[in-house]
């Protein structure tokens, strides 16, 4: 078992998503089904379900 602990939050929720920037899904995915993330040195893969839903997997 892991011990370390994660790094805190850089930006924690706020408390009304009216704060939160909103981007369009068809926009982030520009007719995809699949787009790579790359978030702090890791690479995500956000895609579409069948069901149209979304995954984000590492």
């Amino acid at each position: 078992m892991n011990n370390q602990s994660k790094p805190p939050c850089q930006n924690p929720p706020s408390a009304s998503s009216n704060d939160r920037p909103r981007i369009d899904s068809g926009k982030l995915l520009q007719g995809a089904s699949a787009v790579e993330i790359e978030h702090a040195g890791q690479r995500y893969l956000l895609r579409v379900t069948r069901e149209n839903k979304l995954i984000l997997t590492k």
